[in-house]
């Protein structure tokens, strides 16, 4: 009853105003409610848009300009949000009655829901040991790991595989695995708390989902603090343990604060990079012209990953709270009022990226993306992610440069968060057809 009334609170009532908001048009509501809005997120910004560049809704500023969305990213009017911080006042006192005291991606001390001089603290930790000689020596694993798993698909016997399960997700499991020092046996573990947990970051879920979030964060809460123990215990050489040295000689992280940044580490290093590989794989397959370039033109692919992020963000968008009257895109945005930041109408905001909707490898400003957010709160992660994007995708389509779609594939049921839940792909086309014909 306790955790029902929980998500009541914090996303029942929330789901139940947004349906009605979103028949009665509200652009907010219509974030959560409306099916066709998480579908065609382009269509949704190019709408809306029209309406401004900051948009007042019934409960929050919303925008899909990049100008703004890049200010308000960067300034420090705004702060990030912790989970239902902006609910009314009587649902703020029901979710914190109801607390299970689980660490959460959307409440500190994650990185995510902290501003200076804790996130400072945290994010000092983590950059002292995240270096780029570091991410270096990461970008031969996920090489390494790439190989491993294309030789298994290499010897795949099904004509078609699901290249999400096979692929898409494996190989930043096993490189966010390395990082944290995660022996092999735990790893399929790890890849189904993150499946179960990835609309962690949405809101407005239905009790169901609140249900599987609820259970995986319980479970990797769980697994999470026995394997920092053994680290502590027996430290190695991987990243995590380094973080552990380094909290234990600077500035000292508590256990909960070092399960939290760990915790954020996995879920951010891994739930976005699945999605970056399966939207490239889908996008690239549906425009074979562009694969023809990139193998006439390998030194094209980072371009290429920058115009998958823009055009398919693996997080659709963020948030920030005024810590002041402020005035934005000459609307006044008051004190503790949200700006909601569509990350993804931002990417194609028609004036900085011409002809938006069109996927372009070849495209001069691509990396002017929001994908990664900006200012403080700048993804960590960003370097690997694009290292696992570039190898991840090129090293699959040098495989199999005959791999065709084999199904529509289905999308993960989660708002934040953008990407393919399963992709069915023939490896080889042309022996596809060889055998349908023989």
């Amino acid at each position: 009853m306790k955790e029902r009334i929980r998500w009541m609170a914090l996303h029942g009532f929330i789901s139940g105003v947004s349906k009605l908001g979103a028949r009665r048009g509200d652009p907010q509501a219509r974030l959560i409610a409306d099916p066709w809005v998480r579908e065609n997120p382009g269509a949704f910004a190019d709408e809306c848009r029209k309406r401004g560049s900051l948009i007042r809704c019934r409960a929050a500023f919303l925008t899909f300009d990049h100008g703004v969305a890049h200010e308000v990213l960067r300034s420090d009017d705004f702060s990030v949000l912790e989970q239902g911080s902006n609910l009314p006042r009587p649902l703020r006192w029901i979710a914190k009655k109801t607390d299970p005291g689980l660490l959460h991606p959307l409440r500190p001390p994650s990185l995510l829901s902290v501003e200076p001089p804790a996130h400072t603290r945290y994010r000092k930790l983590v950059s002292s040991v995240f270096t780029p000689r570091a991410v270096a020596a990461l970008r031969e694993r996920v090489e390494q790991t790439a190989a491993s798993l294309l030789d298994d698909l290499d010897g795949h016997d099904a004509a078609v595989v699901d290249i999400v399960d096979k692929y898409c997700s494996r190989l930043p499991v096993t490189v966010i695995g390395d990082i944290l020092g995660v022996p092999d046996e735990d790893r399929p573990r790890i890849l189904h708390f993150g499946e179960l947990g990835a609309p962690s970051l949405d809101i407005g879920v239905s009790w169901q989902q609140y249900q599987q979030v609820q259970a995986a964060i319980a479970g990797f809460n769980g697994w999470l603090a026995g394997h920092l123990r053994e680290l502590r215990g027996a430290p190695g050489e991987d990243l995590m343990s380094q973080i552990i040295r380094a909290s234990e000689e600077g500035p000292r992280l508590n256990e909960e604060e070092l399960q939290a940044l760990a915790g954020l580490v996995l879920a951010a290093g891994f739930e976005t990079t699945v999605n970056l590989l399966g939207n490239g794989i889908r996008m690239l397959l549906d425009a074979p012209e562009h694969l023809e370039t990139l193998a006439a033109r390998p030194e094209l692919w980072p371009n290429a990953v920058e115009e998958i992020l823009r055009l398919e963000s693996p997080v659709q968008m963020t948030a920030r709270a005024a810590v002041k009257d402020v005035d934005v895109a000459g609307m006044r945005v008051q004190k503790g009022e949200t700006v909601i930041i569509h990350l993804a109408g931002a990417n194609r905001d028609p004036n900085v990226f011409p002809d938006p909707h069109r996927f372009d490898i070849e495209r001069d400003n691509a990396g002017k993306h929001l994908s990664f957010s900006g200012g403080r709160h700048f993804c960590l992660g960003a370097a690997l992610a694009r290292a696992e994007g570039e190898v991840g995708l090129r090293t699959f389509f040098e495989r199999f440069p005959h791999a065709r779609l084999a199904g529509s594939g289905s999308r993960r049921d989660t708002r934040v968060l953008r990407g393919w839940s399963s992709l069915p792909i023939t490896l080889d086309a042309r022996d596809a057809a060889m055998s349908s014909s023989g």
